[in-house]
């Protein structure tokens, strides 16, 4: 007996944990930054708006849909997150974000569509034993 979608399937609900809880700690994280800075939405540009239509608001709306659709918020959050640095960053300013700080805040997103990866392949394994 082939005991490999059992596997996956440990493995896939491990990482849908790691997901939940990277994403609440990264949305927390992000939140206590708001409250810190003072976040004052009148006194932002509309470049500045934009950058933050991207990140952390478009990252934080795609970790929060993952928790119910994992691939949706998984590629929401990383399509924002590349739409961050290349509207944003590249074009906008000439040069990528510096640091490793926005890939980390988003580090979520890439963990759900792995276990949404991996669901699909135990999902389909035994269709796939079977014929």
């Amino acid at each position: 007996m082939n005991d490999q979608p059992h596997q996956l399937n440990r493995i896939t609900t491990a990482l849908r944990w790691v997901a939940r809880i990277g994403s609440v700690a990264s949305l927390a994280l992000l939140l206590l930054f708001f409250i810190g800075e003072g976040f004052s939405p009148t006194q932002l540009t509309a470049e500045e708006w934009l950058g933050l239509l991207f990140f952390p608001f478009g990252v934080a709306a795609g970790m929060l849909l993952a928790w119910w659709k994992e691939t949706w918020g998984g590629s929401i959050t990383l399509l924002s997150l590349a739409a961050f640095y290349g509207l944003y960053g590249y074009l906008m300013h000439g040069e990528f974000p510096q640091g490793a700080a926005f890939l980390i805040f988003s580090a979520p997103g890439i963990v759900f569509l792995a276990a949404a990866g991996l669901d699909y392949a135990a999902r389909s394994a035994p269709r796939q034993a079977a014929g």
